[in-house]
């Protein structure tokens, strides 16, 4: 196929399954002020499982975070050509109906977490994926994994803490005391160590000015994230728990909390994003021979923060965020 001259573009008052099915679909012949609206019309006609392939001229992902605001993480995005000249990406409808998801699964068990770890598998931003799904993804054999969170699940009794049974509101509080207050702690030191490796060995390493800037947008993104959970969505839930125990009554913070709720989804996309470009720069934090102390402890630290940001995601997006909306549904009727 011929990239643009061989197209045919739905029209945005025809849009219907038949032609959401359509190999390529090149929005650089749709007005600007209707190519995501066409796209959205297009995506939600599909039956899960169907894929669109958008055709452009440039990166498309403030698309896929506009999707994930508006839409929630019921999809996959995947380049089938990125650039200089064209960019195809392959968004498909994700089934819903292939058993436990990646999040379900390790918001019921922790240590299936490690199992997904191990494997590379998703289970935070990704964790409304089945697992299934996720293995077809990742060309890897499901029943090998599937004995693996099988032995996991038989190792005895479960260690740490049972996030699923807490309260949201003592699971928020543990939130902002174990994985903010990480973030502030640890965010003056990572900063002053950034600047410094950069300023004394980005000359010979140029991945440092890579992951300075990388991490003065990441730095910026956490900060706003962590502002808008606690002015609003945390004192929300608080309130929804003080209704639901007849402590308190009146009108509740947030009228609708589905769309809050995906823009925080949205939040943690980008900021794992960011963590997995510093992660691919650095080649998996690898140490330089000779590199110095500091540049060594920013590496560690780098890496300490996408941990905790893993565990913070999957807190989040898998336990207290579909328990907060069912809760608010509950009351707000």
């Amino acid at each position: 196929m011929n990239t643009t001259e061989s197209m045919q573009v739905p029209v945005l008052d025809s849009v219907n399954k038949e032609e959401c099915t359509l190999f390529e679909l090149n929005v650089t012949l749709l007005a600007p002020a209707v190519k995501h609206s066409t796209i959205f019309k297009c995506f939600d006609a599909l039956q899960a499982g169907e894929i669109i392939c958008i055709l452009n001229d440039h990166d498309p992902k403030p698309l896929y975070y506009q999707m994930i605001a508006e839409r929630g993480n019921v999809f996959t995005w995947k380049y089938k050509e990125s650039g200089p000249i064209w960019w195809r990406v392959l968004i498909q409808k994700n089934k819903m109906d292939e058993g436990l998801t990646l999040g379900a699964l390790a918001a019921a068990d922790i240590r299936k977490a490690e199992v997904f770890k191990k494997y590379g598998l998703d289970f935070c931003c990704g964790g409304k994926k089945s697992l299934k799904q996720a293995c077809e993804e990742n060309n890897l054999d499901i029943s090998i994994i599937e004995k693996d969170l099988l032995e996991v699940s038989q190792g005895g009794r479960k260690t740490g803490f049972e996030f699923n049974s807490w309260q949201l509101d003592f699971l928020t509080d543990y939130i902002y005391n174990q994985h903010h207050q990480y973030w502030y702690n640890e965010e003056p030191s990572i900063s002053e160590l950034v600047q410094k490796v950069a300023d004394h060995h980005g000359a010979h390493f140029n991945e440092l000015l890579s992951v300075r800037e990388l991490y003065k947008t990441l730095r910026h993104e956490l900060n706003t994230h962590f502002l808008k959970e606690e002015k609003v969505l945390f004192p929300h839930i608080k309130q929804l728990i003080e209704i639901q125990r007849n402590t308190s009554q009146g009108e509740t913070i947030l009228e609708d909390i589905d769309e809050p709720l995906q823009m925080m989804e949205a939040d943690h996309e980008i900021a794992g994003e960011l963590l997995g470009e510093i992660r691919k720069v650095t080649d998996n934090y690898s140490i330089p021979s000779g590199a110095c102390n500091s540049f060594r402890l920013l590496y560690h630290k780098l890496q300490s923060l996408e941990e905790d940001l893993h565990q913070h995601v999957h807190l989040e997006n898998n336990i207290l965020f579909p328990k907060a909306a069912l809760l608010h549904k509950q009351i707000i009727k």
